[in-house]
This record gives structure tokens, C-alpha cells and sequence, in this order.
């Protein structure tokens, strides 16, 4: 069973040892805005939508629990929960990796001089994005956490730790390295939590998990959730999941994600890759004590844009609706640009003050244009970060792609054309959750290395570039000039 927790809903997916997918279930969500910039979740809706997902995924099986080899958790990343040791009971709301509250922290951490030496350690630009800055807001923030944590009767952790506790009737504090890497407070080299950023940001060591291999013992599932016992065998972020889903165990070898944001992560082996680019060096799994690193950018904003053209703008009914506007319009915006920076620019830009800009609108736009628009806004991302890892000296040759996004064909193909490479889709798109289930596999005995899971790739269709570069360059050149207008620069 591989539970797959993201930042709009919670996913369960039963796969045999093959691969293959026996039962999946997905229940959504909303998250809540409560001020400009802050995004949060309700704890106890993570919680409870990803166990009805487990249930209802178990029981469209058909398999009862005790037919479980095991069970692997991905989770959204960054994201923050911290709960009362004995009770269990949150002390707020989850702070989401979207949330930008923590902006003036992180502009305090540069006047103080402790930017470069936390990136050093940590492989991690200062932003809100990662955990640090946001369990530090909530120890400052929440009435009573601060003297609770210093008592030792607070608990912090990312979603997978937050589900692992649950599930394990708070038996197991636990995480992996993949997740850990996201916090800011865990040192790269030395594969532990850092004691002098803890000292810095005044956290408690006794909050934090243990940090266990991604494949590994994290505890039993309780047989009250499911029907009898299983063991918690395998735990990755679920971009290092998919990475791993994906069959990217070689270095050089890429994969995008395209989801509610967009996550591209190249796989550079044991070596660490210092960006000058603003890209991150993280975690993508960790075995048997071998760390295994990756080269990632981040893009905040991809398929959330699109759940916001149909849930506030009412421009089209369904994701899949895109693709039929693009074709309509024949991938032509008559000019216009989005640059969906709702809850500010990541990679390379890091700018948690942008917000979002639509620019060329004429009276003829029409509503298949802005759609489209916005669709291609998540190509030029991707382009962007493209180069950027090819001036960080790791140059991506072809990239494997997953997501709800890429079920889009125009999509897929702008990707080919305006980053000018080859675009590979899977036959299975669940890619970060088999990537959980391969984790578990290998922890029960049933593959017997993670390199072998690569067999239970395979290949979709491949796209290929078929856009001429003075048509590639005229698209990027509006594309940079709307993100110039967005980040307040002068454009000539």
C-alpha cells in the first residue's frame, strides 16, 4: 500500500510486486488562505482523508490487511505540523510549503550573516519554503508552545512523520533523509540534524524525529486502522519518490513533476552539487547509510493555477479542459503571458514578494487565450529552470515527466519544444507513488535492489522538439519580460 499525501488531497494505491496497480482512491481537499501569502492545512483532514484513502483502496482491492507486504508513505514536502506528545493533538493549523509568512525571518537571517552558512550546510536557499523558519514561527507565535516545547511535550515534524506517529498510535517518531534534507536544519555532510542551526532558530532537539535510510523499519501500522498490522517499510518525499518511480537511480538521469507546483530533480550520485543558480541540493534517498544526492529546482505554482482558473475564474470545468483550449487557439495567446506567481517565484528567482501578473490583454483575448496562457506559463518555468542546471554544470539530455499535468498532450509537447528537450511519459503516471511502493517492496524482501525496480518503468510516448529556435526565442523573450514586469524590474 503506498499512501500518497499531497497539498490537495491524499491518494492510496495498492500495487503488486509487479508494479502494477490493483486499486486507487483519492479523496481532495481545500486548503485554507487565512491571510495574503499564509496557506494552511487542517492536520486532522490529513489525517482522516488519507486513512479513508487506505481503507477505500484496501477494501476496491479486495485484499484484506494481513495480505500487505508492507507500506510506503510520500508526503508533500516542507510542510509543518507540530502536536502535543501525549495527546496527539495539533497546537495549529499545518503551516503548507506554500505559505510565505515567514518572508521577514528569512530577510532577518541574511542581515544577520547566517545565509551562506546555513546553504553551506543544508543545501538550501533561505526562503519560507522549507520548515525550519516555519516550526520556529509557530514555537514564537502559538500561545504556549515555546514553554511546552522547552518541556519536551511538543512533537514537530513533516507530514510523513505526522502520519507515521498516527498510524503507529504514537509508537514511532520517525522520518527519513529525503524529508529531513527539506527542514533547513539537517546537515548534508554529516546526515544528521545540525546542532547549531537548531541553537540558532531556538528549537528543541527533543521535538525532532529520528532520521531513519528511506527504506527502513518506521514502525506498525496499528491493526485498527486497516484490519490487522503492517509495516511502515519505506518513506520518501514525493518528489524523491517520484524520482524514484520514475527508474532514475544513474546520475544525469531527470524527472519532472508536474503537479501542483513543478519539481524537477536530477540525480548527481554521491557527489553535492553547490548551486550558483539558486537550485537546491537535497536528499533524493538514502540506503543502507549511502546517501545518494540531487540537484532540484522548485516551481511553486504549475497545476494549482489551473484549479484556480476553474474554481475562482469558472473558465473551463475540468483540468482535462486545458488541452481543448490550447488546440482550439492553436497554442496561440495572441500576445498574452501569465506568470502565476501567487505565492511568490521559486527557482532560480526565490522571490516570495512577486505575485501574479497577466500582461498583453487586448480586447480580442479570448478565454481559450488565458487558458492557454497559463498553461504555457509552466513550460517557460520549466524552461528557466533548465538552464539553470545546465549553467550549474549539470546538464539535463532528456527528462521523464508525471503529474495529473502531462496527461495533456500540447502540454507536453510545448515542454519538448521550448526546452528544447526530449520529453519522455511513463505508462504509469502514479510515479511518486510506486516510487513509495518500490521503497516498501525493497524493505520486505520483494526486489532486491532498488536499481531492479527500474524493469517497472516503462514508456508512454516520447515527444520531441519541433518548434524552430526564432520561434523559441521570440516565446521565451515576451516570457522573460512579463517575469521582469513581475519582479518589478525596468523593462526597456
Amino acid at each position: 500500500m503506498a499512501l500518497d499525501q499531497g497539498t490537495s488531497s491524499s491518494r492510496a494505491i495498492i500495487f503488486d510486486a509487479q508494479g502494477q496497480a490493483l486499486s486507487a482512491v483519492q479523496h481532495e481537499f481545500d486548503q485554507q488562505f487565512p491571510r495574503d501569502g499564509w496557506v494552511e492545512q487542517d492536520p486532522e483532514t490529513l489525517w482522516q482523508t488519507t486513512l479513508a484513502a487506505g481503507r477505500d483502496a484496501l477494501a476496491a482491492s479486495g485484499l484484506r490487511a494481513d495480505q500487505l507486504l508492507g507500506i510506503g508513505i510520500t508526503n508533500q514536502r516542507e510542510t509543518t505540523l507540530v502536536w502535543d506528545r501525549e495527546s496527539g493533538a495539533p497546537v495549529t493549523n499545518a503551516i503548507g510549503w506554500q505559505d510565505r509568512r515567514t518572508a521577514p525571518r528569512c530577510e532577518e537571517i541574511r542581515r544577520d550573516g547566517m545565509a551562506e552558512r546555513i546553504t553551506e550546510k543544508t543545501g538550501l536557499v533561505i526562503d519560507p519554503y522549507f520548515s525550519g523558519t516555519k516550526l520556529a514561527w509557530i514555537l514564537d507565535n502559538v500561545a504556549g508552545a515555546r514553554a511546552r516545547a522547552d518541556a519536551g511535550k511538543l512533537l514537530f515534524g513533516t507530514v510523513d512523520c505526522f502520519l507515521i506517529w498516527r498510524l503507529s498510535g504514537g509508537k514511532a517518531h520517525r522520518t527519513d533523509a529525503s524529508n529531513a534534507s527539506r527542514t533547513q536544519l539537517f546537515n548534508l555532510a554529516q546526515q544528521r540534524w545540525d546542532e547549531e542551526l537548531l541553537e540558532y532558530f531556538a528549537i528543541p532537539e527533543s521535538m525532532l524525529p529520528e532520521v531513519m535510510d528511506s527504506c527502513a523499519d518506521f514502525g506498525c501500522c496499528d491493526a485498527e486502522w486497516f484490519g490487522a498490522a503492517v509495516p511502515i517499510l519505506g518513506v520518501a518525499g514525493d518528489q524523491q519518490a517520484a524520482l524514484i518511480g520514475q527508474g532514475c537511480f544513474e546520475v544525469g538521469m531527470s524527472k519532472s513533476t508536474y503537479g501542483t507546483g513543478c519539481f524537477l530533480i536530477s540525480n548527481t550520485g554521491p557527489r553535492q552539487i553547490k548551486s550558483a543558480e539558486g537550485l537546491l541540493t537535497t536528499v533524493a534517498y538514502r540506503l543502507s547509510g549511502e546517501t545518494c544526492f540531487a540537484l532540484e529546482g522548485s516551481i511553486f505554482v504549475a497545476g494549482v493555477a489551473v484549479k484556480w482558473l476553474r474554481d475562482q475564474l469558472g473558465l473551463i470545468g475540468s483540468a482535462a479542459d486545458t488541452e481543448a483550449a490550447a488546440r482550439r487557439c492553436n497554442g496561440d495567446t495572441g500576445g498574452v503571458y501569465a506568470v502565476p506567481a501567487f505565492t511568490g517565484l521559486g527557482a532560480p528567482h526565490w522571490n516570495p514578494e512577486a505575485r501574479g501578473l497577466i500582461c498583453g490583454l487586448t480586447l480580442d483575448t479570448s478565454a481559450d487565450q488565458l487558458v492557454t496562457a497559463f498553461l504555457a506559463s509552466v513550460a517557460y518555468q520549466s524552461a528557466d529552470l533548465l538552464g539553470a542546471f545546465a549553467r550549474d554544470g549539470a546538464r539535463v539530455t532528456d527528462m521523464r515527466v508525471d503529474g495529473g499535468m502531462v496527461a495533456n498532450d500540447w502540454l507536453c509537447q510545448h515542454l519538448a519544444d521550448l526546452c528544447q528537450i526530449s520529453v519522455q511519459r511513463p505508462a504509469n503516471t502514479e510515479t511518486t507513488a510506486l516510487g513509495a511502493a518500490m521503497l516498501a517492496l525493497l524493505g520486505a524482501g520483494a526486489l532486491p535492489t532498488l536499481a531492479a525496480a527500474g524493469s517497472l518503468w516503462e514508456l508512454d510516448r516520447r515527444f520531441e522538439p519541433a518548434l524552430g529556435d526564432a520561434a523559441r526565442e521570440q516565446l521565451l523573450s515576451g516570457w522573460h519580460a512579463a517575469v521582469a514586469r513581475t519582479l518589478g524590474r525596468a523593462v526597456g
